[in-house]
């Protein structure tokens, strides 16, 4: 299967993210969730291959989170996809799929586990080397 990236330009994780698989010799099919956001069935689909909870992947940093009270624990996780599928940018990213797996890379150094022949080493957008495996 080609790589998957549900990836937000303007999130430097994501890009970090994209960048990494990139230098690792790949070519994901980079999917800007926030334009073409998954259905809901695409959705619980990723939640299940990522195995967290919708509350796992939900981004709570955003204002739309608090002005739909979604910090309350008592919302069932139907409440928290749908408002998911209402507004994309609820959606942690970047979300990465690969034969290897399924994983909410945050951070991106999550990736190299999903690659087939990952970098041994990347710098990120800020200047921090990271490292895969021994160095």
């Amino acid at each position: 299967m080609k790589p998957l990236i549900l990836h937000n330009p303007n999130c430097g994780t994501s890009r970090n993210t994209l960048a990494i698989m990139k230098a690792s010799g790949e070519t994901p099919e980079v999917v800007e969730y926030l334009k073409n956001p998954p259905t809901r069935a695409r959705l619980v689909e990723l939640l299940a291959q990522m195995q967290i909870s919708p509350r796992e992947l939900l981004r709570s940093k955003e204002v739309v989170n608090d002005e739909l009270g979604l910090d309350n624990p008592e919302l069932s996780d139907d409440h928290i996809i749908d408002a998911m599928i209402a507004h994309p940018i609820l959606i942690n990213r970047p979300i990465v799929v690969t034969d290897k797996g399924a994983a909410l890379c945050r951070p991106s150094e999550r990736v190299f586990e999903l690659l087939a022949n990952p970098v041994s080493s990347f710098t990120k957008e800020d200047g921090e080397v990271i490292y895969h495996g021994k160095h």
